[in-house]
């Protein structure tokens, strides 16, 4: 016995279960702003799909068309570039406020996050705040624990549901999704994605909640490595708050050789890692700042001073002067600034057409009844623009070079690719040497703005003849 006893002991050292987080709702002034964030932030997702931009969804990704519509804007895979350059001006944000202030994003922008607060919310508004809660899933299962319990789920995956859907919807034309969810004709991979979303959404900020943020979201581990210690971070006052210790409002708490702390733990209980923020900062902190709020509601009945726990630095605390702007801080807002306005330039400033121009592998060059030197391309033109075009095309780089095309002028449709055979005649006597740069440039003849320049080889015997 004695034996099994010390197995269920090491067993619990290895592994300890996690405890169900009850936090306790929470008012107050960075309550307020991440309600907002929520608001703003789940507002812009579940009603973009439905926003129209002339005759198309405002923003599709159009995957099987290999397009990728923005509201004005159109990107193929050839525009890959710019959302590279995207994901690295996101990636030096997020280092830019992290060095700021810690862990904004975690606690007031996070997708796990604003789910988890929205969720949190239906769960208040069914179980009641966190006694309730507590004394509700102590309680044995009846009819009325049923119903409740029910009822809240219900409605997590009426939401998660709906999430699903508004998911693939951007991907696949909203409304079409509509009609088709209505018949039940949608395809396959669709009812994939959007049971598999709405499960995802469901588990995760119904359930997983703060278990993502420990141990799943590897941005909680390296966190570490962008602080410093003019970082401002949520932090408890030690030397103000300790000992600390519970008395009435109309005692002195000098005179109980006391601090501001009162004991009350209530930021731990609105905590939603349920960490304890007076041992100090933890990995598992998530910056939402609800015991910043709930803290300075009791110094507001004790009539103490705001500031307990509060936003400050290391050095701050230690008495030494803090320094916001900094040297790393103006290299991320320099580069910041600098990559943003070089991807709003080169958005604002691109050419709505691509050429790429492949050659005839088959033969090098072929000499034609008249003596001239022949090479065969095929021109693969995408007009990406929302308008069709009428593009005249001209060569250059050869003496005397002609280009030889079924007509004058190329239209193509918008948003279409159209594949042009090309031959390009030399006479011999012009060729210098064996490979020549040719430049072929396309124009629209309704827009001279819009005009793209493409180098290739020309090929032919050695020298003049």
């Amino acid at each position: 016995m004695a034996s099994k006893d010390t197995h269920k002991d090491e067993s619990g050292s290895l592994y300890k279960k996690a405890e169900k987080i009850y936090p306790r709702e929470v008012h107050g002034l960075f309550a307020m702003w991440r309600s907002i964030g929520v608001l703003v932030l789940l507002g812009i997702y579940y009603i973009a799909p439905w926003l129209e931009w002339a005759d198309r969804q405002a923003i599709l990704l159009d995957l099987p068309n290999r397009k990728f519509y923005i509201f004005g804007l159109t990107f193929w895979p050839q525009d890959f570039f710019y959302f590279a350059v995207l994901l690295i001006i996101a990636a030096f944000a997020l280092f830019f406020f992290t060095a700021i202030a810690g862990r904004l994003w975690c606690g007031y922008a996070c997708p796990q996050t604003v789910w988890t607060e929205i969720f949190m919310w239906i769960e208040r508004k069914i179980e009641g705040d966190r006694p309730q809660a507590m004394k509700l899933d102590k309680m044995p299962w009846n009819a009325r624990k049923l119903r409740i319990k029910g009822t809240k789920h219900i409605l997590w995956l009426l939401l998660a549901a709906y999430t699903g859907f508004t998911f693939v919807g951007y991907f696949t034309p909203i409304d079409h999704l509509t009609l088709r969810i209505l018949d039940l004709s949608l395809g396959g991979w669709e009812w994939f994605w959007i049971i598999f979303y709405s499960f995802a959404t469901w588990g995760n900020a119904g359930f997983m909640r703060e278990q993502v943020c420990i141990y799943m979201c590897p941005y909680a581990r390296f966190q570490s490595a962008m602080f410093d210690n003019d970082t401002l971070i949520i932090s408890y006052d030690e030397k103000r708050g300790e000992p600390r210790g519970s008395r009435k409002r109309s005692e002195d708490p000098a005179e109980k050789g006391l601090g501001s702390c009162i004991d009350c733990t209530l930021c731990v209980q609105v905590c939603p890692t349920g960490i304890d923020i007076r041992n100090g900062l933890q990995y598992q902190c998530i910056a939402c700042s609800a015991c910043i709020d709930v803290c300075d509601s009791v110094m507001d009945k004790m009539g103490y001073e705001h500031g307990l726990i509060r936003y400050t630095t290391e050095n701050a605390m230690q008495g030494k002067p803090a320094h916001i702007l900094r040297p790393r801080i103006l290299v991320y807002a320099s580069a910041l600034l600098l990559m943003a306005g070089a991807l709003g330039y080169a958005i604002a400033t691109r050419v709505p057409l691509e050429i790429d121009i492949i050659r005839d592998r088959t033969k090098l060059f072929h000499e034609t009844s008249r003596g001239l030197i022949e090479n065969v391309y095929l021109l693969q033109i995408i007009n990406k623009d929302e308008q069709a075009h009428d593009y005249n095309l001209d060569v250059s780089g050869i003496e005397g070079v002609k280009a030889i095309l079924k007509s004058n002028v190329i239209h193509i449709d918008k948003g279409n690719i159209a594949e042009i055979p090309l031959r390009l005649h030399v006479d011999p006597y012009d060729l210098k040497k064996r490979s020549s740069e040719v430049t072929i440039t396309l124009q629209a003849t309704d827009n001279p703005d819009i005009r793209i320049e493409e180098v290739t080889r020309f090929l032919g015997p050695t020298g003049r003849r």
